[in-house]
């Protein structure tokens, strides 16, 4: 029999994946590397309750991470295309100077 692979080593994976993401999302300036890390972080998620899921022989974290993924879809399509106004605006992907609405 294959050994299987412990639920500890999943969750320590997922916690760096994590801690990459949040350090990415507070030391970057550029909007499309910020929009990376959070996938990251949600990836990250997405990762735990896959392993408890499969921990726990239950096929409900792997619905929820099938939500999470639709939810990141539109957020990565939404967040794309005010990338893009915003780009034509400013001509600048700064997070920096999208610090006001106003024209």
């Amino acid at each position: 029999m294959i050994d299987q692979v412990p639920l500890s080593h999943y969750l320590l994976l997922s916690a760096i994946l994590f801690t990459i993401g949040a350090g990415g999302v507070l030391i970057r300036r550029n909007v499309i590397v910020i929009l990376m890390c959070v996938e990251i972080m949600m990836n990250a998620v997405n990762l735990t309750f896959v392993a408890f899921s499969r921990y726990l022989d239950s096929a409900t974290g792997q619905i929820f991470v099938f939500m999470i993924m639709v939810v990141a879809a539109v957020e990565v399509a939404i967040g794309l295309a005010l990338l893009v106004e915003l780009n034509r605006h400013k001509e600048s992907t700064n997070i920096d100077e999208f610090n006001s609405l106003k024209g």
